[in-house]
């Protein structure tokens, strides 16, 4: 009989009026790779944040290597053995890579005259070669590096403790095929070590390669657990949305479109290294995707397109109705009805010390405008319409951003 690493038991959290978790209840086995799926908003994340400590719940019982737990947060989980690698940046800027790999352990590189910044780097190196990132220097101060990397930091910060239990959050989302596969082969050895990972992903195809199980979240009921032999991703899929799935997924190709049809025109691109001489056209009713390997530029295209970057050559234009009209700067382009959603959202995309209210209307500064003042009620009207029309489920739209992170 396999042996439990972690039993949950009627897990009940709410937000407001609204149920994050539902009366969940789980067992999952050591040596076992859970995947934990579901729609946005169907509680996935919530619950890894009740097992971290991170939230506390209303009612419920966890149960963990056979004891009663109740973490007061989440570096009380990490003394417990308990890690989490989140889809959100988890480094502090102006801190070294060490520096973020010991955060709140720094007394483990205590030196004759307090922390020995030379035997933190030391650690953190053997760390880094131990995932992989050998290429990471310990002394960079991580403002320097890319999304990727500093997400190897939080890795190697997750594993410092070598947990007995991980919980990996949408982490590979963001990741490139190498960043992927380095989280991979962490969780593979952690298997073969007895010890257990939650694996949450929307990325169902990677669900069914890599998981032993996959237990299934609607609106923050526990649905169903299923394993390896019945795992499919159409099956999963029907399981997550409640209903079965069928007729075509996929837009076919257009044949009609023309001249006329161009609503978007990117032409001779160059910045930097980064880009050389990129054109792209979007057509009306077009999903027009870009992909690439990491630092390919994709990301630094989407920025020239949206205005936030000046290309050293080319021109961006959005034409409508037969009229062109250049893209120099993110005010053009949000005025030209042209929106973008980064990859970094809590550095580029949120101001995570405003409130929710303020991040909704802060590019509608023209529809709040009371004679040269902002309107503090058009703004909580817009919001709110905002809100409705978008169906987020919010107990109120002043709460702050860095709330939502459960």
């Amino acid at each position: 009989m396999s042996e439990k690493m972690i039993t949950l038991e009627n897990m009940v959290k709410t937000f407001g009026s609204v149920k994050a978790v539902s009366d969940v209840s789980l067992e999952i086995d050591k040596g076992e790779i859970r995947a934990l799926i579901g729609e946005n908003g169907s509680g996935k994340s919530t619950l890894s944040s009740l097992i971290t400590g991170a939230q506390q719940a209303d009612s419920g019982t966890i149960v963990y290597k056979g004891k009663e737990f109740a973490s007061k947060g989440i570096v009380d989980a990490k003394q417990h053995g308990i890690a989490v690698l989140l889809q959100e940046k988890g480094t502090v800027d102006g801190l070294s890579v060490a520096e973020n790999i010991f955060l709140g352990t720094e007394n483990t590189c205590k030196g004759r005259w307090g922390v020995s910044r030379r035997r933190m780097n030391q650690k953190a190196r053997k760390i880094l070669a131990a995932i992989g990132a050998e290429t990471i220097l310990p002394e960079t101060v991580v403002d320097r590096l890319s999304f990727e990397e500093r997400k190897l930091i939080e890795v190697a910060r997750a594993l410092l403790d070598d947990p007995d239990l991980l919980i990996v959050d949408e982490t590979t989302t963001a990741l490139s095929m190498e960043g992927r596969n380095t989280i991979y082969q962490i969780i593979e050895k952690m298997k073969k070590e007895n010890k257990t990972v939650i694996f949450i992903s929307h990325d169902l195809e990677e669900v069914v390669r890599i998981c032993d199980s996959a237990s299934v979240l609607r609106d923050g009921k526990f649905i169903k657990t299923i394993y390896k032999e019945e795992m499919t991703p159409d099956y999963l899929r029907t399981l997550m949305i409640g209903r079965e799935l069928d007729g075509h997924y996929y837009m076919g190709d257009r044949k009609d479109q023309g001249e006329n049809d161009i609503v978007l025109r990117a032409s001779g691109i160059t910045w930097g290294y980064k880009l050389k001489e990129v054109s792209i056209e979007l057509h009306r009713g077009e999903i027009l995707g870009l992909g690439g390997l990491t630092e390919c530029g994709m990301h630094e295209l989407c920025k020239v397109i949206f205005g936030a970057i000046r290309p050293d050559s080319g021109s961006v234009e959005v034409i409508c109705d037969g009229s062109a009209k250049k893209i120099h700067s993110c005010s053009d382009a949000i005025n030209n009805k042209v929106a973008y959603l980064p990859k970094d959202r809590d550095a580029e995309s949120l101001f995570t010390a405003a409130s929710i209210q303020d991040n909704m209307t802060v590019t509608a500064s023209e529809q709040v405008k009371k004679g040269i003042y902002l309107s503090p009620k058009k703004e909580e009207a817009l919001a709110k319409e905002y809100v409705q029309s978008l169906s987020i489920k919010c107990s109120s739209e002043k709460q702050y951003v860095n709330e939502l992170s459960g």
